[in-house]
């Protein structure tokens, strides 16, 4: 080499070490070729659930009748054209009490998930950035509540705070706290340690920055598609706390109560616990199928 030459350095590329690989493959976009091979139960299952939100904003839609309206003449009239899933033991058209009930359903889902994923992103995140003594303590007391069932939990919660349907959703997102706050920190352990993270430290960002703008989207990124296929247990699990009396109370139009009553007349009124009973499973398989759906696809993105 000559003594004239000089020689240039390239400065290094930090916009692209801050940018995270799995922001790249964010988004989930179906093109043509993709609607073409869904499968047939992913679309069932796709149309069932668009059922469920038109249910929940206009039950009107469906149908024309009053939950709540009574009458004895009409009790325990089987399915027919004019009750299409008979009625209850107070001439309750079956139908419209199954109806109404999707709202609340649905919203003990959402609301129990929104609960649950709040607070145990932030335990995860305390967990998975704080000091090795506080991610200790913090993990063995998840392991211990992970040691009892989800509905286990929860009725001890309802057992201190009463009955009633927004205890019985705080009480279903609490007991799901442990498990999200776990994976939330695993999560957080994986991204603290990437490129990009250590990149945003050397240039000097402050803590808090790096916390909500690097290491939070991308350590929740996963946990959110887990919690879409949570909602359907939370679903099942509402019903289960109002199937034993800790829900909304009757006449309330729940699912769960509908089966508790239901459960009462099942000799002659077999169409009392099946109607809510599918309704129930129907919801589950539909937006697990979506959840797990949308899993796979993420992974094969990353891929």
């Amino acid at each position: 080499m000559s003594t004239g030459s000089t020689v240039q350095l390239e400065a290094p590329d930090f916009g692209a070490a801050l940018e995270p690989s799995i922001t790249r493959n964010a988004g989930f976009p179906l093109r043509l070729a993709d609607w073409r091979k869904l499968r047939p139960g992913l679309v069932l299952a796709a149309l069932f659930v668009l059922f469920l939100i038109v249910a929940t904003l206009q039950p009107s839609l469906l149908t024309s009748n009053d939950p709540l309206a009574a009458s004895a003449r009409e009790a325990f009239r089987a399915p027919s054209a004019v009750h299409w899933l008979g009625t209850d033991e107070n001439g309750r058209d079956v139908w419209t009490r199954l109806i109404y009930g999707v709202q609340p359903s649905l919203l003990m889902g959402l609301a129990a998930t929104a609960i649950g994923l709040t607070i145990g992103i932030a335990v995860g995140l305390f967990a998975g950035l704080g000091h090795r003594i506080i991610d200790n303590f913090l993990m063995r007391l998840i392991d211990v509540l992970l040691a009892f069932p989800d509905l286990l939990l929860a009725l001890v919660i309802i057992t201190f705070w009463g009955q009633g349907l927004v205890n019985a959703v705080i009480a279903v997102g609490v007991a799901s706290v442990p498990r999200y706050a776990r994976m939330v920190r695993a999560q957080t352990h994986i991204v603290r340690n990437a490129q990009y993270v250590e990149a945003a430290v050397t240039l000097g960002l402050r803590r808090s920055t790096v916390i909500f703008r690097h290491v939070l989207p991308n350590a929740i990124k996963p946990i959110l598609i887990l919690a879409t296929i949570g909602i359907g247990g939370k679903i099942a699990a509402g019903a289960a706390l109002s199937f034993l009396g800790f829900g909304a109370p009757p006449p309330s139009p729940e699912w769960g109560s509908m089966l508790s009553v239901g459960r009462n007349f099942l000799s002659n009124a077999w169409w009392l616990v099946a109607a809510p009973g599918v309704a129930v499973t129907l919801t589950v398989v539909s937006i697990t199928a979506l959840g797990r759906e949308l899993l796979l696809r993420s992974e094969g993105k990353r891929a």
